[in-house]
C-alpha cells in the first residue's frame, strides 16, 4: 500500500516532521510514502510564475504569500539528513512541477542530478488560468476550450521526458464542470505516450476530500480503464498537506484500479 503524493510544506524541515508523517502511515497501514514539495515553495522556480501573476491578481496575491519561502538548497539537505535515518515505512523524496511547456528546459536544468527519488509532473494553470483555485474563476469561461487545452498540455509533459509521472490526470473536473464532447480520444493519447515514457499515472483522492460534492474519487473511471489497457502504472496517492490525510481513502483507490 503505497501513498504517493504527500506535501510536507506546513511544516519545519525537521526530521520531527518527516516522523509525523511516517506515523501517520503506519496508523493507516501503509508501506511506502513519497514526500514531495510544490516546486514554486522554492525561491529558484519564481521565474516560472510571471504569466500566471500577470493574468490575475489572484493568484499574484497567492504567489506571494505561498511561494518562494525556501531555497531548493533547504530541501536537498533535508532529504540527505531523513535518508541516513531508518524509518517503519520506506520514505521517498521528490518533487511536483507545474507543467509549461517553454519551460521544459528550465526545469530540466534545477532538477537534474539533485537525488530526487521521483518527479511529478502536473497541470495547475491552463492557459495561465488557474483552474482548481476556486470555483468562481470559472464563471463565464469556455469549459471546452479548457478541456482541450489540458489535455492537450498533459499530452505534451507525457510527451516530455522530464518526469516520472504525472499528478492528477484529470483535475480539471475538480468543481464539477465537464465538456460538451467525448474526451475518450485525449484518454488514449495520454496514456499512450504515458506509456511510452514509462510513465506512471496518480489516482489521487485529494480533490474528493477538498470537494466532496462535485469532485469523484480518483480518475474517472474511463479515463483509468484505458491507462490500464495501456499498461500505465497507477500509484494510490492522498495529495495530503498535512499529516491528518496521509493515506486517506487509499484502500478504496485500490479497489478502483482493482476492478479493472
Amino acid at each position: 500500500m503505497t501513498d504517493g503524493h504527500i506535501h510536507i510544506e506546513r511544516g519545519a524541515y525537521t526530521l520531527d516532521w518527516i516522523d509525523k508523517f511516517v506515523n501517520r502511515a503506519v496508523e493507516t497501514g501503509l508501506d511506502e510514502i513519497r514526500l514531495l514539495e510544490h516546486n514554486y515553495i522554492f525561491e529558484e522556480f519564481a521565474p516560472m510564475y510571471d504569466a500566471v501573476r500577470a493574468y490575475s491578481g489572484y493568484v499574484d496575491a497567492w504567489f506571494r504569500r505561498s511561494a518562494g519561502i525556501h531555497k531548493l538548497s533547504d530541501y536537498l539537505e533535508l532529504m540527505e539528513k531523513a535518508r541516513s535515518k531508518q524509518f517503519p515505512v520506506k520514505v521517498r523524496f521528490g518533487l511536483e512541477v507545474c507543467y509549461f511547456k517553454e519551460f521544459e528546459d528550465f526545469v530540466c536544468e534545477l532538477t537534474r542530478d539533485k537525488g530526487f527519488d521521483f518527479l511529478l509532473g502536473s497541470v495547475h494553470f491552463v492557459d495561465d488560468f488557474a483552474f482548481d483555485h476556486k470555483p468562481e474563476h470559472w464563471a463565464g469561461l469556455n469549459i471546452d476550450k479548457i478541456y482541450r487545452r489540458y489535455f492537450e498540455d498533459s499530452i505534451s509533459l507525457a510527451k516530455s521526458g522530464l518526469f516520472d509521472g504525472i499528478g492528477h490526470p484529470d483535475a480539471i473536473k475538480l468543481f464539477g464542470h465537464r465538456p460538451s464532447y467525448p474526451l475518450t480520444g485525449y484518454y488514449e493519447s495520454l496514456a499512450e505516450d504515458l506509456s511510452k515514457s514509462n510513465m506512471y499515472a496518480d489516482q489521487n483522492s485529494g480533490a474528493a476530500r477538498r470537494c466532496p460534492e462535485t469532485a469523484t474519487l480518483g480518475m474517472d473511471k474511463e479515463l483509468l480503464g484505458i491507462l490500464k489497457r495501456n499498461n500505465v502504472k497507477i500509484i494510490t496517492s492522498s495529495d495530503a498537506h498535512c499529516p491528518e490525510d496521509v493515506g486517506y481513502k487509499i484502500k478504496e483507490l485500490s479497489s478502483l484500479i482493482e476492478s479493472f
